[in-house]
């Protein structure tokens, strides 16, 4: 994706405030498999997925939870780094080789300080971020995982051809053998 398109998607800026933002994104690629981001490491940059699929998971008892996927045009965050500039709870890898634009933090804090078109998309990003966040919370405490494996075919069809199965059934809350069955079932 474009980074006008990315930018565009979270909240439209006037041309040259886009284009400010934009010269300020530097283009970086990482192979299938690298962590972006470490869990008990500080990451404050964001970084937006041009190309590729990137999940985010956590470490507990031995096993790794996927709690996100990320494709093309969505932002990766670590909102308690960035924010707080503390370590983040979260590891993010590459499921794919994966392009990225990445914005510095410094630089997107000066952008906000001299724009406020820049500082107001900043308010919309945080915005989305927060609704994203509740929109997959909500439906984990109170929906089946068949349900959950329902909106994700209807809502992002090409997860479910990108992403492995393992990481499918983790970021759903099941088994890969349950994940098999529920596939089975809606066949």
């Amino acid at each position: 994706m474009d980074k006008s398109d990315i930018i565009n998607a979270i909240h439209p800026l006037p041309a040259g405030s886009m284009e400010r933002m934009a010269a300020c994104m530097e283009e970086v690629a990482y192979a299938k498999g690298t962590r972006i981001l470490r869990a008990c490491k500080t990451e404050r940059n964001v970084f937006f997925i041009k190309k590729g699929i990137v999940r985010a998971f956590v470490s507990t008892h031995g096993r790794e939870i996927t709690f996100w996927l990320g494709a093309e045009g969505t932002p990766v965050v670590s909102m308690k780094s960035y924010v707080s500039g503390l370590p983040g709870y979260e590891s993010v890898e590459c499921i794919e080789d994966t392009v990225l634009y990445v914005l510095r933090h410094a630089t997107l804090t000066s952008l906000f300080a001299d724009d406020v078109n820049i500082a107001n998309w900043g308010r919309r990003f945080a915005e989305k971020e927060m609704l994203r966040t509740e929109e997959r919370l909500i439906p984990q405490l109170f929906t089946t995982a068949a349900e959950r494996y329902r909106s994700l075919m209807a809502n992002h069809p090409e997860l479910l051809r990108r992403v492995p199965l393992e990481h499918l059934a983790s970021y759903l809350g099941v088994t890969p053998v349950s994940l098999s069955r529920i596939r089975a079932s809606l066949k």
